[in-house]
């Protein structure tokens, strides 16, 4: 599923990642009880995203979850229940 930059920021709101600006990426991980448990960046520029694939398995997410996150089903207390059957939180 190819993302397009509007969908990661809809990624950053609905799990809460912190970000910070990078020299050519924007760069955004996932804390849980004061650890960093995922982490990701994207490039800046439009249209579509041309590390989706990559994206979506460093915050260890599998199609439908990602589709699910952008689609409004799954917040972030569904994420932290999606590591935690990962085994990344305990």
């Amino acid at each position: 599923m190819p993302l397009k930059p509007h969908q990661f920021d809809t990624l950053i709101n609905k799990l809460g990642l912190t970000t910070r600006e990078g020299s050519n990426h924007r760069l955004a991980w996932f804390e849980h009880g004061g650890k960093v448990i995922t982490r990701t960046r994207c490039s800046r520029g439009s249209g579509e995203l041309p590390h989706s694939h990559s994206i979506r398995q460093q915050l260890k997410l599998n199609e439908d979850q990602l589709s699910g996150i952008i689609g409004c089903s799954i917040e972030r207390d569904g994420y932290v229940e999606i590591l935690r059957g990962k085994g990344l939180i305990r």
